[in-house]
């Protein structure tokens, strides 16, 4: 009878510690998926930020007088060689007097709707980010700023 009892004992130990060990085992494998997301969203902000900025960067070389036309996309993918990760879509809309008039994306005003000079073009930047299904869960980023160039 004790032999029999001892076995029953070392079995339910043996099957408690198999169930402790698979719950940590789902544990550590939900945090990796978890601290992926996170550096992947992280690096996903960063390139709204830099990416924003670029724009800045594109519309300050672009002579819209010169070249009777305003730059109203931008799109790029990170990284640019191998696999991309991530597409980049920068939209552009300008605001001001003496803009194109056959370019829809930039936007006129008559004189009187801007008030001062240094209100004139004014551009309206929305830069958006999504990845490739690369996360466990989707990453779609927007960000809308208002900047004078």
């Amino acid at each position: 009878m004790r032999k029999g009892f001892s076995l029953i004992t070392a079995i339910i130990f043996m099957v408690l510690i198999a169930t402790l060990s698979a719950l940590a085992l789902s544990f550590s494998t939900l945090n990796v998926k978890q601290t992926g997301d996170t550096y992947l969203r992280e690096q996903a902000e960063l390139l709204l930020q830099s990416s924003t900025e670029y724009a800045l960067l594109a519309i300050s070389t672009h002579d819209i007088t010169a070249n009777d036309n305003c730059l109203n996309t931008i799109n790029a993918q990170f990284p640019n060689t191998g696999t991309p990760i991530f597409d980049i879509a920068i939209s552009i809309y300008y605001i001001g007097i003496g803009l194109p008039v056959g370019n829809v994306k930039c936007q006129r005003f008559s004189q009187t709707d801007i008030n001062t000079t240094d209100s004139n073009v004014t551009v309206i930047i929305d830069t958006i980010v999504q990845d490739h299904n690369v996360s466990t869960e989707p990453i779609r980023l927007h960000r809308r700023t208002i900047q004078k160039p």
